[in-house]
């Protein structure tokens, strides 16, 4: 079953959640504690875990519908086609050598860079804007790629998440992960 976690506050979040309509589970994770223990640093991203708790296929920035493809240029149904396969029969998981192989680390700028995110969450929480701010400035310093902080430190910080300021994050580039390409299954309509 799908399960889809919003890196975002509440309020950020709800209306795309509620627009969805999703019949799955819809979680929405302020801290960021999903996105430290598996070490995310790019939204949208997929991870394939299997009943047993296992991680079949690690981060891979996929997406399940097509409503951003003009800005990406990613269509979604090699995607879905390929995630359908493996719930159907299994194809497409890797061995547990092949994900540890392919399952970005943390280096020690980017540990940093999470506790820096945090220590501005939390300032945030409490009204502290000017410290949060230095902080969350920090955190994209020393992880200029990853977008779960900078593009999600954004409204945090009065900006729209999808206004000027990510189109400047976007023109920036972001991290890909080595599972970012999918060989389709099908053509995509274009």
């Amino acid at each position: 079953m799908p399960i889809t976690v919003a890196l975002d506050r509440g309020e950020d979040a709800r209306p795309f959640i509620e627009g969805a309509k999703a019949t799955h589970p819809s979680l929405i994770d302020s801290d960021h504690v999903l996105a430290d223990l598996y070490h995310i640093s790019n939204v949208p991203t997929l991870i394939w875990i299997d009943e047993g708790g296992r991680i079949c296929r690690p981060h891979d920035a996929q997406f399940g519908t097509d409503t951003f493809t003009a800005f990406h240029g990613k269509h979604s149904a090699p995607y879905l086609d390929m995630l359908r396969a493996w719930v159907r029969d299994g194809s497409g998981a890797l061995s547990a050598d092949e994900v540890r192989r392919r399952q970005p680390s943390p280096t020690p700028e980017a540990q940093r860079a999470r506790a820096e995110r945090q220590l501005g969450w939390v300032l945030h929480q409490r009204g502290r804007e000017a410290a949060a701010e230095r902080h969350f400035e920090r955190a994209g310093e020393l992880a200029p790629l990853d977008w779960t902080i900078r593009r999600g430190s954004l409204p945090l910080r009065g900006e729209n998440p999808f206004g000027p300021a990510f189109f400047a994050l976007a023109e920036e580039g972001a991290t890909v992960y080595p599972m970012d390409e999918v060989t389709p299954t099908r053509q995509a309509p274009e």
